[in-house]
């Protein structure tokens, strides 16, 4: 026997958070914070403060 169409508006409590469960998905392990693009406009003190074994040995002499 088919189950009878009942509108959205007129489920119970319970069957509207069966079908709400239904429709949703999940983020599957990512973090949407890690995923932001960095600005073009922000300082970048890291990459001024690099040091490599050039430089290093130069200020050495």
């Amino acid at each position: 026997m088919e189950e009878k169409f009942v509108p959205y508006e007129k489920m119970s409590y319970r069957e509207r958070r069966r079908e709400d469960a239904k429709h949703r998905r999940t983020w599957g392990g990512l973090n949407p914070r890690t995923r932001k693009a960095e600005s073009g406009k922000v300082y970048k003190r890291g990459d001024k403060h690099k040091r490599t074994e050039l430089n290093w040995y130069t200020k050495l002499r």
